[in-house]
């Protein structure tokens, strides 16, 4: 049996906001420098691994089984860029991917190793790798690591015909890099207090002279980024708040020239450009949310002169544009679904790229080429494994590259993909994709129900060989399409932020509503799942409906959103203003008030929960899901178990080898699985 649960000791701290004084008891577990902050945490630890021990032979099998599925050593399909031909291996029994290269003109044996993850994680707990860069003449590699979770990261160059690193280290980097044509230029964003990336900067590769700072963004709403068109024609700094944009181009031949503003930037107003031949493609939701596409001559982009190429359509989402020598690829979403739309830009004829299944994901995967008819993307869903195909956009003809190995006999056919309706609080009907086994028994089956909503991030139907597990123990797997994703279109995104959050729980409760009346599950056979704003949603929906779920898991959970967001100092507070509001404003602050998980914390008898944190987040800081867990056991009544697990040497994704990865995955579906549906 395990011991009693920690308690956190109370220390009161009052706040008094718009008129409204509250009491926060677990306030000081924000400072990890307080005498109770860690202690609370390792008594946690503790207590979720006795809590946990009945399950270990559950967890170490599902982890083997997990394990099992993956081919372990493993090459990735190869891509051309330049005169050589680049791809990433796996051994078995280490973590990280190893990123290679062959010269095309050298035969099949002359590998070059690029990167090895695993030699520079050697020593350390964590790795993560922010970014690798090959220069264009192929000579020079920059990349970028973190090694604490903290997601701030160290910049070093190698060179790639001596294998030695350059002299010079730059620290404070961010994801946003880019190489100039001259490949010794190397653009980079760093971050400010906030962990906001607010500056790009210009370096040489190699040179021990000071970075010259290119850019600095004022405005505390806006990220700064930096990237290259497929072209290699243009470098774009991208300026980008939570609904409104700016870009400024540089000719990437002449790296110490200034950029140049496209478009000032109009408040609500989003824009983003492609390079294709003789055209800037600009993609803009300046006359509707589901954006437009337009053209504008690359030597002469006055905006009183761009051409409308796609007009916006209300039940068409336009996502993202590709641009070839002679085509132009647009990723649409329609009715749920994506679609590629290609264009011969010689001819202007058109043709959709066709699909099977009645759900499934599909992206662009790595296309360094400008000048071929080969179109690369990968395709996925809840059944199919991940699959990487070339298609010729002239012939129509697609080759299957690569297809994810899933070792053990897996086989497609024995497993059912669906997507049925909720319909939700105001008769809105809420899409859910399932997948479950074709010989699976009828009746009422355990079912896991996993959801996010938020950002206009999509919820895709792809493939996961670790959810196998649990199909093949009888589970019906889920997703949720709920409003505050874009999984509908960019006024589905709306229709669930700011003032209309709320709609994102009620639709992830009619969800869950419809799997039962359905009778696909029953409350006490369904768990759910979300992380990070999904951890959020999980916050909101247990203290609205604890009675509908069995078992509920937060993964580093934004659960303390109104405290979060009144401090100003906190990384992302100020540029996340524009997704959930500004509770300095008193109708704000009450909104955000009435569904914030902890402050809505009621006593009661709640699901069993597990909660994830992770010290070094910079994302949703640890005292979020720590100050909720200590509220939650609090008040609870009933007998459900309540568990937090943090990481103490990670951030906001966890732990980051791949066989780590599967442990955390087994842990959670042990969980699930060993004692509670």
């Amino acid at each position: 049996m395990a011991t009693s649960p920690p308690r956190a000791p109370k220390i009161p701290h009052a706040r008094t906001e718009h008129g409204e004084t509250v009491v926060d008891d677990w306030f000081y577990l924000r400072d990890r420098t307080h005498p109770e902050t860690i202690p609370y945490l390792e008594a946690e630890n503790r207590y979720t691994a006795e809590c946990m021990q009945p399950f270990a032979d559950l967890e170490a099998t599902l982890y083997e089984e997990m394990k099992a599925r993956i081919q372990e050593t493993d090459v990735s399909a190869p891509y051309r860029m330049g005169e050589y031909e680049y791809y990433t291996r796996t051994e078995t029994g280490k973590q990280y991917p190893i990123f290679c290269r062959r010269d095309l003109f050298a035969g099949l044996d002359a590998e070059e190793t690029v990167l090895d993850c695993n030699a520079l994680a050697e020593g350390h707990e964590y790795f993560s790798l922010a970014f690798q860069f090959v220069s264009p003449y192929g000579n020079l590699l920059a990349y970028a690591v973190d090694t604490d979770g903290s997601e701030v990261y160290t910049l070093r160059f190698r060179d790639l015909r001596s294998g030695e690193l350059l002299p010079g280290e730059i620290n404070g980097v961010y994801y946003g890099a880019a190489w100039a044509n001259d490949s010794r230029t190397f653009f980079y964003t760093t971050l400010d207090e906030t962990k906001r990336p607010h500056k790009l900067w210009r370096c040489t590769a190699g040179s021990m002279d000071a970075p010259v700072e290119v850019f600095e963004e004022p405005d505390a709403r806006f990220n700064v980024e930096i990237d290259r068109t497929r072209s290699s024609r243009y470098l774009a700094l991208l300026l980008s708040s939570h609904t409104t944009t700016e870009i400024r181009l540089l000719d990437a031949d002449n790296p110490e020239g200034e950029f140049q503003l496209l478009l000032q930037r109009r408040q609500d107003v989003e824009y983003f450009v492609e390079h294709q031949g003789d055209w800037l493609y600009v993609r803009t939701n300046d006359r509707g949310k589901n954006f437009r596409l337009l053209r504008a001559q690359a030597g002469n982009p006055l905006a009183e002169l761009w051409e409308e190429v796609l007009p916006h359509r209300d039940d068409t989402t336009l996502e993202s544009v590709e641009g070839f020598r002679n085509h132009l690829v647009v990723l649409e979403r329609h009715d749920g679904l994506r679609r590629f739309r290609a264009q011969d830009t010689l001819t202007g004829a058109e043709h959709f790229i066709a699909f099977d299944e009645p759900a499934y994901t599909i992206e662009p995967d790595v296309n360094a080429e400008y000048d071929t008819p080969l179109f690369r993307f990968s395709y996925s869903s809840l059944a199919t494994p991940r699959s990487i195909f070339d298609y010729n956009l002239d012939t129509r003809a697609r080759e299957l590259k690569k297809r994810q190995p899933v070792l053990g006999g897996y086989d497609p056919e024995n497993y059912v993909c669906e997507r049925i309706f909720a319909l939700s609080h105001d008769d809105v009907r809420v899409p859910v994709s399932l997948v479950y086994r074709r010989d699976a028994p009828p009746g009422p089956k355990p079912t896991y129900l996993y959801g996010y909503g938020s950002y206009g991030i999509v919820t895709e139907p792809s493939f996961s060989s670790e959810r196998v597990s649990l199909l093949d123990r009888g589970f019906v797997f889920a997703l949720a399409h709920i409003r505050g994703s874009a999984d509908m279109g960019r006024n589905w995104y709306e229709e669930g932020k700011l003032g209309r959050k709320k709609n994102t729980f009620l639709d992830f409760i009619a969800a869950a509503e419809c799997l039962v009346d359905s009778g696909h599950t029953l409350p006490d056979r369904l768990a759910i799942a979300g992380g990070s704003a999904g951890g959020l949603l999980m916050g909101a929906v247990t203290n609205m409906r604890p009675d509908l779920f069995r078992a509920v898991v937060a993964h580093v959970p934004f659960v303390d959103v109104v405290n979060t967001m009144l401090d100003e100092t906190l990384p992302l507070t100020v540029t996340e203003y524009e997704e959930w509001g500004n509770p300095n404003e008193p109708e704000a602050y009450r909104y955000i008030r009435s569904y914030a998980p902890y402050e809505n914390v009621q006593d009661g008898a709640f699901p069993n929960i597990l909660v994830t944190a992770g010290l070094n987040d910079p994302r949703v800081p640890f005292w979020e899901p720590a100050k909720w867990v200590a509220k939650l056991r609090e008040a609870n009544s009933g007998k459900a178990c309540i568990l937090l697990k943090t990481n103490m040497g990670a951030g906001h994704g966890g732990p980051s080898g791949r066989y780590e990865k599967l442990k955390e995955k087994a842990f959670e579906y042990a969980f699930v699985l060993g004692r509670y549906v």
